[in-house]
């Protein structure tokens, strides 16, 4: 999504998703070691829920979005967090102010974008070599497709009528390829939730090649 279609996702807590448990603990796992001095980005960072998760691991979190109220949460719940009312195409270490990030993390953001490679590319940009890229999105696949259609549930699973809301279906094979495509290594899979191929999330995680 480019910045000027934005709509705000209008946050009013900083209280966990209905997913959030599954994420998190997907997320942290494929994550690797953390604490001091690992420095965290979160491209779409919401509320500032996952940047907490971060924080109270030891590590220096920095967290962007175009969310005025959710920055605004986020910088009010979690002031040992550094927030930026930023979209994915002023993520550049120039534009931030900072040196090469450990790990760059995104969830459920990927599928709101009309141009979800701008993300990816953002993230490469900015990680150290030998950094890793975590990147969560509801999974679509076959079996989980079908049964969608056979309950006929798709003007709820993807409502059109929700501004601002998925304009990406991303499966397992379309996700991982957008990351290759970026130059990310070594990919790692979790699905999240629900029995498997059923997943309501999937989240990938990449390495940028080299070393830092």
């Amino acid at each position: 999504m480019q910045d000027r279609d934005y709509k705000d996702y209008g946050y009013d807590s900083t209280d966990p998703s209905h997913i959030h448990a599954g994420l998190a603990r997907a997320v942290f796992e494929l994550a690797g070691p953390l604490g001091p001095p690992c420095r965290v980005l979160d491209i779409g960072c919401g509320s500032g829920v996952i940047c907490g998760d971060f924080q109270s691991r030891g590590c220096d979190v920095m967290g962007v979005d175009l969310s005025e109220s959710g920055i605004d949460l986020a910088r009010r719940n979690f002031s040992g967090c550094r927030f930026e009312l930023l979209g994915v195409n002023d993520v550049s270490l120039d534009r931030l102010g900072e040196a090469p990030f450990d790990v760059v993390v995104s969830t459920e953001v990927v599928e709101h974008l009309y141009a979800p490679r701008e993300l990816v590319r953002a993230a490469y940009s900015v990680l150290r070599p030998g950094g890793r890229f975590i990147v969560t999105t509801p999974y679509h696949g076959y079996l989980k497709n079908l049964g969608i259609s056979l309950a006929n549930h798709w003007d709820v699973h993807a409502d059109p009528l929700w501004d601002g809301g998925h304009v990406k279906l991303f499966s397992r094979r379309t996700l991982g390829k957008l990351l290759t495509e970026a130059g990310f290594r070594d990919l790692r899979f979790r699905g999240v939730r629900r029995a498997p191929f059923l997943w309501m999330s999937m989240v990938f995680a990449g390495v940028k090649p080299g070393r830092s």
